[in-house]
């Protein structure tokens, strides 16, 4: 019993100690980090407490803030908006699944196949990245123009009818789910081109010798040595596509007949339009609960793929 007690005693201080002569070997370590982490709580961490407190209050440019508590929970959700914006920016993710996350699969896989061409390629599926989001955005609104736009134009020279893309409720969600799978794909498709490189040449020199085609190819070796990556980049497109903001606000303003109000151009109606903070921080938080969730959902995917 002694021996036990003096051997605790013992512990303690020594691993003090340790923690001790790490904290001083990191101190340098620490002071570079600190600017980086002072700014990041100050941009970060701090709007996001400042916006869970603001939920929880009416909060305007001229009176103090009063606690309301649920109240701006209430009145947001009592909104006809609401369930509108909500299924806008379902029916957004869904289009961007169908369209947006196979394009990029589909467009690494044929460049990783080419013999010629394959930097040329690269680089013209990837320069859409580098064009900032307004300049797409505004150069899109050209193409969709129902006058002399691009798209119309082509169409008439087929003698093919002309198409209201961004007039009507019917067309003006699927064009704007094509203008972002134009702007986003080349990024993933470059991931998709690293995984893909990672793939060992063996496996497919080996299904060559047994006569596999393409397809067996691709369906038995390709698809599931990817796999791990292809998980992750549907969680971070599903969280991506459901904070949807620019392409609605500059193409159609939520429009036509909030046709493509989203979540966030709700959110941002609350907050510049009628000057309800409250509410709008309210709405926020209540994206930022469904976003979490999918954050949760992306870490249990990685801490599972690295298991395997």
């Amino acid at each position: 019993m002694r021996e036990r007690v003096t051997s605790t005693v013992f512990v303690q201080p020594r691993r003090q100690s340790r923690w001790r002569r790490a904290l001083a070997h990191n101190i340098p370590a620490y002071l570079f980090l600190l600017p980086a982490l002072l700014l990041f709580a100050t941009f970060a961490w701090y709007p996001i407490a400042r916006g869970f407190v603001i939920s929880f209050q009416r909060v305007d440019l001229i009176n103090p803030p009063v606690w309301v508590g649920l109240a701006n929970f209430r009145l947001v959700v009592s909104d006809p908006l609401f369930s509108r914006a909500w299924g806008n920016t379902i029916q957004f993710t869904l289009l961007a699944l169908l369209l947006g996350y196979l394009a990029p699969v589909i467009l690494a896989i044929a460049v990783n196949e080419m013999r010629h061409g394959r930097s040329y390629f690269r680089l013209a599926f990837y320069l859409p990245v580098i064009l900032p989001p307004m300049v797409v955005v505004i150069l899109w609104k050209w193409f969709y123009d129902p006058g002399p736009g691009l798209i119309n134009t082509l169409l008439r020279a087929l003698h093919l009818p002309p198409q209201p893309w961004l007039q009507s409720p019917d067309t003006a969600m699927l064009s704007l789910v094509i203008l972002s799978t134009w702007a986003n794909a080349g990024g993933t498709m470059l991931l998709y081109l690293a995984a893909l490189q990672g793939i060992p040449a063996h496996l497919y020199d080996a299904a060559e010798i047994d006569g596999a085609n393409l397809w067996q190819r691709l369906r038995h070796i390709t698809l599931p040595q990817i796999r791990g990556v292809m998980l992750i980049l549907l969680v971070l497109q599903i969280i991506g596509t459901m904070q949807v903001f620019t392409e609605p606000f500059v193409m159609t303003d939520g429009g036509p007949v909030n046709a493509t109000l989203t979540v966030l151009m709700l959110l941002y109606r609350y907050a510049f339009k009628y000057g309800n903070f409250g509410a709008a921080a309210a709405l926020g938080l209540l994206l930022f609960v469904v976003l979490v969730a999918f954050s949760l959902l992306y870490l249990w995917l990685t801490r599972r793929l690295n298991r395997e």
